[in-house]
């Protein structure tokens, strides 16, 4: 944590007062430390005890700074950022990008890594909105940890008691000191489904939600990879510090590949592309006159194939959804295909198919025999997917 600049964001929890011994570890630990604090933490903690341990002057209003633009000041400044206690009103303003007040204003404008470190009452912790507004963190890359089971403010045993000071210490240094064995590295990554339109309103598409591919950026770029996400229609947020390009069709998704393909370091085709698309696409929305309607259907390039063959020293991974005979398509794909790794799952089950938050795959390459990963969280199998293609490239 040598010379880091910390930014620490206090709100209005009765743990405020933690804050303050979690911005001494910093100190301690050679970091440079600011606070700013909502009004509602002031009730809690004053600014001079925070002023009194960073030696600097408290962050409490927009228009209360010698600066003129106090909070972009403060964002351009940090190198991270940890919210805590992170209150149920602040996690919901982060998630949706309100910004009424300096510390939702600065956050909103930090591109730097976010530590968000929930404190409130279990009900509250619980409750469909908060999972909501985690969920939405999470996904923008925002890193959470939860709390803790301990004696409430209420006066009862519960899960949201904010986590020790030390605790959250630790967990942030580990979390900073991930390797960054990717650094230097381009990355391509696709994701998500494409759409084929029929007429204006309707279209062909699959079942993707973007989870795999999008943890797959995500965990590429903490490991220190410069990344390139191509991503069909979700309902996710790009991870920020992504070049992220958007499209709808399987031509869009395929020109998006090759324009970005050549000096690339590591290929994923984490994509579910839609084989087929209608030939002639109708101007007008079609009427629902006829009992039956006949769509003519018309084969999609296939990408991961022409990938294959325009490869060179890229390490080309792809992804085989099946339903039945798992193995047996996968090791034809990973042939056919040219690829140098196969990341094969079974789409049938729902605990690890398409929206799922979890996975269980096969990874096979042309040596060695097929490897199964087990359960895991897509985030985990992220990393094993890029720690195997990160071997393979360095075989070459």
């Amino acid at each position: 944590m040598k010379e880091k600049h910390v930014a620490i964001y206090v709100s209005g929890g009765i743990a405020a007062y933690k804050a303050a011994i979690l911005a001494r570890l910093f100190i301690k630990q050679g970091a440079k430390v600011k606070v700013a604090m909502t009004k509602a933490a002031q009730a809690f903690v004053t600014p001079l005890t925070f002023k009194g341990l960073t030696h600097q002057e408290v962050y409490t209003d927009l228009f209360e700074n010698d600066s003129p633009v106090p909070h972009i000041e403060l964002a351009d400044w940090t190198d991270l950022a940890v919210v805590v206690p992170a209150t149920a009103n602040v996690i919901a303003k982060m998630a949706n990008g309100i910004a009424d007040d300096f510390v939702t204003t600065a956050l909103l404008a930090t591109a730097a890594p976010k530590y968000v470190v929930p404190a409130m009452n279990d009900k509250m912790w619980s409750d469909p909105a908060t999972k909501r507004n985690i969920a939405r963190l999470q996904d923008d890359g925002v890193a959470i940890l939860e709390p803790v089971t301990g004696l409430l403010a209420e006066g009862y045993t519960g899960k949201g008691r904010m986590p020790d000071p030390e605790a959250i210490y630790a967990w942030i240094a580990e979390v900073e000191n991930i390797e960054q064995d990717l650094k230097g590295k381009k990355v391509l990554i696709s994701a998500g489904g494409t759409r084929e339109a029929i007429d204006p309103v309707r279209y062909i598409a699959n079942r993707s939600s973007g989870k795999m591919g999008y943890a797959l950026a995500k965990r590429a770029l903490v490991r220190g990879a410069e990344v390139i996400l191509v991503t069909g229609p979700t309902k996710l947020t790009p991870p920020a510090g992504v070049a992220t390009y958007e499209v709808q069709t399987t031509a869009e998704l395929e020109k998006a590949m090759l324009t970005h393909y050549a000096d690339q370091d590591i290929v994923i085709m984490a994509a579910a592309v839609a084989d087929y698309r209608v030939k002639t696409v109708a101007e007008q929305k079609i009427k629902k006159n006829a009992e039956t309607w006949q769509l003519e259907l018309v084969k999609n390039p296939d990408i991961l194939k022409q990938l294959g063959e325009l490869k060179r020293d890229q390490i080309l991974v792809g992804f085989a959804a099946e339903t039945t005979d798992l193995l047996h398509h996968a090791t034809k794909k990973l042939q056919q295909k040219n690829a140098d790794l196969l990341v094969a799952n079974d789409v049938s089950r729902k605990d690890i198919g398409f929206g799922a938050d979890d996975n269980e795959a096969w990874l096979l390459t042309r040596k060695n025999a097929p490897k199964a990963t087990g359960k895991l969280k897509k985030t985990q199998l992220a990393d094993l997917i890029l720690s195997s293609a990160l071997q393979l490239r360095g075989e070459c």
